[in-house]
């Protein structure tokens, strides 16, 4: 990785996590939350994306009202509409651009486990919506550090229509009076 300052822009990552920290499996998500999609399309629009290749592959085009920026080691990856980069260093000069020029207040990480945890340290919010299941899965959520988080909201939620178990949307701010943190 290259050396990259750090984003000026705030990083909000914005994840559905199991209760056993799953996030995927099988390059798909695992449950069904309709009520979690419409959250995540409130949060997100008019925001950049950065995600990656398999993330982007499994929703399979552009989101409407947003920049999608796609981090792959693929060269001869294309996709009509996205910004495609090869790292995440790229990836956050390019979200930087675009989220001036969309003149919006964030840039959005949206998966998968890899991308996650390699933003992890830039992100000033976390949105997260925790999923009461524990399935199988081949991709997780990192280990967040207690003391670097602290939760300011919680909703807590019972299956609605289109959901498949019950969640709870949950905010987390990095803690920068924590001891060593920024």
């Amino acid at each position: 990785m290259t050396a990259f300052a750090e984003p000026q822009i705030p990083v909000i990552i914005v994840a559905a996590v199991a209760r056993n920290g799953v996030i995927g499996g099988g390059n798909r998500l695992l449950w069904r939350l309709s009520s979690d999609l419409k959250r995540f399309k409130a949060i997100t629009l008019g925001k950049p994306l950065i995600m990656g290749r398999k993330t982007f592959e499994s929703i399979g085009k552009p989101l409407p009202g947003r920049e999608t920026v796609v981090i792959t080691r693929d060269p001869d990856f294309h996709f009509q509409g996205v910004h495609v980069v090869p790292d995440i260093d790229r990836a956050f000069a390019r979200a930087s651009e675009l989220a001036i020029r969309m003149n919006t207040d964030a840039i959005i990480v949206a998966g998968g486990g890899d991308i996650y945890a390699q933003t992890l340290p830039f992100a000033g919010r976390l949105e997260i919506t925790e999923v009461n299941l524990t399935p199988e899965g081949d991709t997780y959520f990192p280990a967040l550090d207690p003391q670097s988080w602290r939760e300011i909201n919680r909703e807590n939620h019972e299956p609605g229509p289109g959901d498949e178990a019950a969640f709870s949307f949950v905010t987390l701010v990095r803690d920068t009076k924590a001891p060593g943190k920024r």
